[in-house]
This record gives C-alpha cells, sequence and structure tokens, in this order.
C-alpha cells in the first residue's frame, strides 16, 4: 500500500489515462461485505460449521464494489465522487480467484464529469463484469497519508469443531451426569448425547429432572435414571457408579463444584489418581489460529511448587489428547525474569529445569514468561528471549487461580474467546461445567473428556489413530 495518495484532477486528466488493482478474494471477505451488507444468502457463504471451500463463489456486487477503490484512491484519486454505475456481471469470483480491477477514462464532458470504462478480469483473462461509470472528477489538487484503518477481528473458525468430530468417533462414554436439574446442564447433556459422544446417566431428583425436561422440550426417556434426594448424595451415586465400571466420566449439573468434587477427591471411595487433580481451560480465541490451554483457574488456589508439576503435566496429556504433537507450555509471571521477589518465577524456573530432567514429560516448558512475550513473537523478540516456547505458548500455566480465572474469563468476555474445561488427574474426567456455559462449550467439554477418557486408556490420541488408520 502507497503511504501517501495523490488525486488526479479535472484539468491533469487525460483521456485513455488507467488505473488498476488486483485483489484475492478470500473467506474474510465474504463475511465482511455480508456484515456490511447485511447479504447472508447461502450461496455465497459456507453452512454453519463447515469448512469453507473454492466452490463458494462472492456475491456479484463484491466485485463491483472494487471499483471504488480504485476511483477513490488512484484515478482520479481522493475527492471523486460516483455519479452512476453501469456494469454487467459475466461470472463470477470464488474463494482463492485474483482479480484485476481497472479504470479508463472514455471521455470528459462539461467540468467535473467525466466517463470512464470499468472492467475486472481474472488472471487468465476471462471477464468477470465491465460497464462505464460517470463520475465528479476533483477540481483541486489533494495529496494525503494513506489512513491506517481500525483493526477488524473476525471469528470465523471454530476450532472445538475437529474435536467434537473426533471425540463421536469413538462413541458412546457411558457419563454420570450429576443433578442435570435446570434447563441449563439437562440440554447439555442430551445434546452431546445427540451429537454421539456421551451416553448419559442421570442422577438426582427424578420429578425435578422430569420437569426439567418438560420446560425444556427435551425427550429424556431413553436414558438411564438415577433416584437421589440430595446433591450430597447424586454426587456420591455418581462416584459409586463410576467406581463400579458404569460410566467413564462425570459431568456436573445443577450442583456447586464444591459439593461434586469433594466426593471425587475423598480418600475413602473416592476417585484419587496418583496426581492432584486440576481443571483446565481450552480456549478458541479469535485471533488465536490454535487452540489454547490455561491452567489452573479452577481448583488449585495458591499451588506450591509439587502441585504445579501436576498441573503442567495434566495440562499436557489433555493438550496430547486432543492432537497436539508437542504443547508448548509457558509458565506465566508478571517478568520474563527470575526474581526472588517474586515466588511465581522461581517456580517457574524450577518447572522448566523439571522438564529438561523428564520430570514433566510430553511438552516443551519454558519459563518465567510474561503474557506479551509468551504470546507475541515479536515481544519475546524484542525482549531478547530464544526459547522454542517463547511467542508461541499454546499452553499456559498460570501462577495461581485468581490470576487464571481473570485471564480466562477476559479471553471470554473481552476477547469474545469460546471455553471449554475439564478436571483431570483423577481416575476419570470430570466436566465442570458453569451454569453461563452455553451449549457449544457443553458440547466441546465433553468431546474433551472423550479424548482425554481415550488417550488415558489407549496411551494415544484419537487423532493419532485416525491417522495411523488412514495411512
Amino acid at each position: 500500500m502507497q503511504d501517501v495518495i495523490k488525486n488526479t484532477t479535472f484539468d491533469e486528466l487525460k483521456v485513455g489515462a488507467t488505473a488498476s488493482i488486483e485483489r484475492t478474494l478470500s473467506l474474510q471477505d465474504i463475511y465482511l461485505f455480508a456484515h456490511v451488507s447485511g447479504n447472508t444468502n447461502p450461496a455465497h457463504m459456507p453452512a454453519d460449521g463447515k469448512p469453507a471451500t473454492a466452490d463458494i463463489v462472492a456475491p456479484s456486487m463484491w466485485a463491483g464494489s472494487l471499483l471504488s477503490a480504485v476511483f477513490g484512491t488512484l484515478l482520479p484519486g481522493p475527492g471523486t465522487l460516483l455519479l452512476s454505475q453501469q456494469i454487467s456481471f459475466r461470472c463470477g469470483v470464488h474463494i482463492g480467484d485474483t482479480v484485476i480491477v481497472s479504470v479508463r477514462c472514455a471521455a470528459k464532458h462539461a467540468k467535473p464529469l467525466a466517463t470512464f470504462e470499468t472492467k475486472i478480469l481474472k488472471r487468465d483473462g476471462t471477464v468477470v463484469a465491465e460497464g462505464l461509470a460517470e463520475i465528479n472528477v476533483p477540481i483541486k489538487s489533494m495529496s494525503l497519508a494513506n489512513r491506517e484503518l481500525p483493526t477488524l477481528i473476525l471469528d470465523q473458525k471454530n476450532q472445538f469443531l475437529p474435536l467434537i468430530d473426533a471425540a463421536r468417533s469413538l462413541g458412546r462414554m457411558a457419563t454420570a451426569v450429576v443433578c442435570p436439574d435446570d434447563s441449563n446442564s439437562l440440554t447439555g447433556a442430551v445434546l452431546a448425547a445427540r451429537e454421539g459422544i456421551i451416553e448419559p446417566i442421570l442422577i438426582g431428583v427424578k420429578a425435578a429432572i422430569l420437569q426439567a425436561a418438560e420446560a425444556a422440550g427435551v425427550d429424556v426417556t431413553p436414558y438411564r435414571i438415577v433416584e437421589a434426594s440430595t446433591h450430597d448424595e447424586a454426587a456420591s451415586r455418581a462416584v459409586e457408579i463410576v467406581r463400579k465400571g458404569e460410566a467413564a466420566a462425570i459431568m456436573k449439573g445443577n450442583i456447586h463444584s464444591d459439593q461434586l468434587l469433594a466426593q471425587v477427591v475423598k480418600k475413602e471411595g473416592g476417585l484419587r489418581a496418583n496426581r492432584r487433580i486440576s481443571h483446565v481451560f481450552v480456549m478458541d480465541v479469535p485471533t488465536l489460529d490454535e487452540l489454547l490451554f490455561i491452567s489452573d483457574a479452577a481448583i488449585n488456589i495458591a499451588p506450591d511448587l509439587l502441585t504445579k508439576v501436576d498441573i503442567v503435566q495434566n495440562a499436557i496429556d489433555l493438550a496430547l489428547a486432543c492432537g497436539l504433537e508437542k504443547p508448548r507450555v509457558g509458565v506465566l509471571s508478571a517478568v520474563e525474569t527470575v526474581n526472588p521477589n517474586i515466588p511465581s518465577t522461581i517456580d517457574a524456573a524450577a518447572l522448566s529445569k523439571m522438564a529438561e530432567r523428564g520430570q514433566i514429560v510430553g511438552g516443551i516448558v519454558d519459563g518465567p514468561l510474561a503474557m506479551d512475550n509468551a504470546m507475541d513473537l515479536a515481544a519475546a523478540r524484542t525482549k531478547g528471549i530464544a526459547s522454542p516456547v517463547a511467542g508461541q505458548a499454546n499452553v499456559l500455566i498460570v501462577p495461581n487461580l485468581e490470576a487464571g480465572n481473570m485471564l480466562a474469563k477476559e479471553l471470554t468476555f473481552v476477547a469474545r474467546a469460546e471455553a471449554a474445561g475439564l478436571v483431570v488427574g483423577a481416575k476419570v474426567p470430570v466436566m465442570l461445567t458453569s451454569r453461563a456455559d452455553n451449549a457449544k462449550s457443553r458440547l466441546a467439554s465433553a468431546a474433551l473428556a472423550a479424548l482425554y477418557d481415550y488417550r488415558r486408556r489407549t496411551g494415544r490420541s484419537a487423532f493419532t489413530a485416525a491417522k495411523t488408520a488412514a495411512e
């Protein structure tokens, strides 16, 4: 893009003068045009949840609108007013097509009126559109800096879809759903069942579950209902069902997390394994090209170093289950250098060294890193940080629950990220969904549980298994 744009006045304009630009159609152009014009014709957009293909054709006026870029910035340039545009469209423009948009001064009339021939071609010479435009050519000379437009962020990629598809391929996972006696939790469980990810066992007050089903308009007759008169009893029954081998996961319904987790971690008859349990948020952030894992933001309030070792390993294991080949783990603090006055920097450095020595496996761990140089390569380079993690972390370990909770919620409510999550480290995965979670998040959390359970049982990810089977 040129730094300064200058116009051609009516007196300077010559008949036969030409100008042109090139533009390649992207999916982002399709969505931007739909937002601006209001045209959401399905003929011009991918179906919901489906990837874009080269068959998608842009609205004809997308190509026509490019003429204004030539008129307004090149010829005649700033100050030009379009009075009329006659245009005939010959063929469509598909995603990936590059078009050449050109204008030619055909005639000058009474000042400041001029006629321009317009033409839009594909690179192979195919005519997309052609016509005539009548414009008012600027009279006064203008020269100005090209404006830097505000940044636009389009959330055009559902990064949970591959997880859901992979989980669906594993078959239904028997899941103890604890107290699904409100609309959100019950519909979330039923949606995951309809998608073929879980086989729910509904545990709670049967009358309340049926009442919630009627209010939500969902049919729960295909599913087993286990009567439990209180929330504590429902959580205890869920753990008991898992211990008997009748379920491979637990899903939180309309019950406080503390009540459910108290039954999961109890010493006698619980689901403790050889690690501390921790929670991992999995975030679909519009500005990132891959999922972001954040831990621990929901269970361990102020973890010590040994607890952080389990938090890191749990997060790596979930990331591996989700198809990451070598998770890049950034251990966060306020600064990227070790400072004895900031204990989290010492923990971060220790975790990094422990990973080098094989005490944490499956990922690349580095820290301490501040948020900027963990996520942004330019920030890391500016501060002279040479690391395979800095600037490209896809797993973030926070110093404490407060920091993690704020980070996850800022991404959700400010950056418009979608969040799913899972409690890991117990004998089975626990879906600790929130009442604020939408159906998409609940479904993604169920997919996480299925993928994590598969890797826990087989030692490999469902993505690796699918790739091997295809080969």
